[in-house]
């Protein structure tokens, strides 16, 4: 007890010393993690390699709960839309790296059988580092991170046919491995196999006696219990645990969730991981993914640290310091020629400028999967003894040079402009009396309340996908730059009678507007302002009706607080329409005072005048609420 508790302490010591220094350098978390294990394992020699590899059995499984989690945030139907780049790209990249490696390995005179099963090991990526490091930079949505999101997951699908063609490729033992092994057995000196449960060896004798349209099945049904549970089974199953009302229990459901399927999916053969991102996409459309999420989180991060430590821990210094040019010089030639070929691959895909360079820059390294490789090719022969171990040293360098890779991004990134090519705006061929300038969470209240009232408008936008997704729902939109003059004239400016200004950027809104209002004069506008001062700008720019973001709905969310401090509904529904003109008779009076030029916490006259309307709103709202305190019993139109 009392060494496991050490080791803990020295693990957990290190992630906290290190990480966030590397976090304030600039260098990421993940670095810091790989620095903290180089620290205490090689260097210092606090933990052994035994207990390090003991512990990344263990600590891999945060990269299960990070494909559990990411899967949460896909839905099936974005899945589906990733079809092309999971099996264009990501299987193209597996293909070409395997061949590009296998050529160079045979040139160095290594057997086609040694040489692909080093292809096969070298073409899969960090998973773990890069959807890590994606996500701490909050590059997971663009361009370049999803690409490098679809070859990952076409990795870790590809592990499962790699795992099955391993043992075709293995080298017949010769007279010398065979002596050896003998005297080891001999010796005692033969490392024990772990011995399994009885459940988990007779369930796994008895995939294996299966033939392969049985052992088939069994996996087909894993996968259709995994849907069906995530479809009809988790509903029930949480409600019986929210009746417990225990906190506790959630994070339990949650932990079970991932950690069962992790187990079938191990008892057929098949990637936990894959297993744990297919149930996330199943349970993303349930009322229950962000209780999951918060619940798995923690966890996740804790062990995916574990992991990156254990893989400092084990790298070995006494294999690199044999043949130092050798294995650097290999881990770089790799990183190179992975990075060629993703290079290439995303010019194919249509990837430009920092989505290019991201994806390059981020899948050039070896993964963790190729521990798993090469461990199981050692065991079967598919690799002899002495190439093992500069192979997992190889794998382990790469991933140590990733973090470096991305500073690298974050350099170029910084010095180059974002050179994707435009999309072509749509062609307009509607006009109706009502123009609405963006579809976003504002617009399409406006729009759906206007259309269902029985109005015709035209809906332009610049974000694509939110177009997409109206035409989804049977509602047209254009996409398109509404600030575009000639946009603008093509949705029917010229006779149209009220235009929606309902753009995210304020900047962009307020160009709108200006333009408008020169084209057409007597154009009604209505703006959607992001604070007081935007309405200050808008109201300069020529605005009608000017409706700041959350004015009405915090205004509903402060008479509710008056309703449940002891006022009627009657009394702080009047507070609230006396707040609500005083306010816009506040705002026009404070915009002639407002200067552009001066910061409104420097211009005296705005201070002063706001000073006294706040004081002319306190007095209002009390003689209101006195008014109102006892409404007449009699209504006077009674007489």
């Amino acid at each position: 007890m009392e060494g496991f508790l050490f080791q803990a302490t020295i693990f957990l010591a290190a992630a906290v010393i290190a990480v966030p220094l590397a976090a304030r350098l600039g260098l990421g978390s993940v670095l810091g993690y790989l620095a903290a294990g180089i620290l205490i394992g090689p260097v210092l020699g606090l933990v052994g390699g035994y207990e390090t590899i003991e512990l990344q059995h263990f600590a891999e499984f945060g990269v299960v709960m990070m494909l559990f989690l990411i899967g949460l945030e896909l839905e099936p139907r974005a899945l589906w839309d990733m079809r092309h780049r999971l099996l264009g790209l990501g299987g193209l990249q597996i293909t070409l790296t395997t061949a590009a490696v296998m050529a160079g390995a045979m040139w160095f005179g290594h057997p086609w059988s040694i040489s692909l099963t080093v292809g096969l090991v070298f073409a899969l990526s960090s998973t773990a580092i890069v959807l890590q490091t994606l996500s701490e930079k909050g590059l997971m949505q663009t361009g370049g991170g999803r690409s490098a999101f679809s070859v990952l997951l076409t990795q870790d699908i590809a592990v499962i046919p790699m795992l099955a063609l391993l043992p075709l490729l293995a080298l017949p033992k010769s007279p010398e491995m065979v002596m050896g092994e003998a005297l080891q057995r001999m010796n005692g000196s033969a490392p024990a196999a772990k011995p399994e449960t009885g459940a988990h060896a007779a369930a796994t004798s008895f995939i294996e006696s299966l033939p392969g349209w049985g052992a088939t099945l069994v996996t087909i049904g894993a996968v259709a219990a995994i849907i069906l549970t995530g479809i009809y089974l988790t509903r029930p199953v949480f409600r019986f645990i929210h009746a417990a009302r225990l906190r506790e229990m959630y994070t339990a459901l949650a932990l079970l969730i991932v950690v069962g399927i992790a187990f079938l999916m191990n008892l057929v053969g098949l990637s936990p991981a894959l297993g744990a991102f297919l149930a996330g996409v199943v349970l993303a459309n349930s009322e229950f993914r962000h209780e999951l999420e918060s619940d798995i989180a923690p966890f996740k991060g804790l062990l995916l640290g574990l992991f990156f430590i254990t893989v400092g821990a084990g790298i070995n210094f006494e294999v690199l310091a044999r043949a130092p040019f050798t294995v650097i010089g290999i881990a770089l030639a790799l990183i190179v020629l992975k990075g060629a070929i993703l290079f290439f691959l995303g010019l194919a895909f249509r990837l430009r400028g920092r989505n290019l360079w991201l994806f390059t820059l981020s899948l050039a390294q070896a993964g963790e999967f190729g521990f798993v490789l090469i461990s199981f090719s050692g065991q079967i022969h598919a690799l002899p003894p002495s190439m093992t171990e500069i192979l997992l040293l190889i794998v382990a360098l790469t991933m140590l040079i990733t973090p470096l890779l991305f500073i690298l991004y974050d350099w170029l990134s910084s010095r180059m402009e974002d050179v994707a090519e435009p999309q072509e705006p749509d062609h307009i061929d509607e006009q109706a009396p009502v123009i609405i300038a963006g579809i976003g969470r504002f617009g399409q209240i406006v729009n759906r309340l206007v259309r269902s009232s029985g109005f015709n408008t035209v809906v332009l936008d610049h974000d694509l996908n939110a177009i997409q997704r109206m035409r989804r729902f049977g509602i047209k939109g254009f996409f398109g730059d509404p600030t575009r003059p000639e946009l603008l004239h093509a949705a029917g400016l010229a006779h149209a009678k009220v235009l929606v200004a309902a753009l995210d950027n304020p900047e962009a809104t307020t160009r709108l507007v200006a333009f408008a209002r020169r084209e057409r004069p007597d154009l009604h506008i209505v703006a959607r302002a992001r604070d007081r001062t935007h309405v200050f700008r808008l109201y300069k720019a020529g605005a009608d009706d000017i409706v700041r973001e959350l004015f009405d709905s915090s205004l509903r969310a402060g008479r509710y607080v008056l309703e449940n401090l002891g006022l009627t509904e009657f009394e702080a529904a009047e507070l609230e329409k006396t707040f609500y003109r005083h306010d816009r008779q506040s705002v026009r009076d404070l915009a002639a005072l407002w200067d552009p030029e001066i910061p409104t916490i420097r211009n005296a006259a705005y201070i002063e005048r706001a000073r006294a309307l706040e004081h002319e709103l306190e007095t209002m709202l009390l003689s209101q609420l006195e008014e109102t305190a006892e409404p007449p019993d009699k209504d006077p139109r009674d007489g």
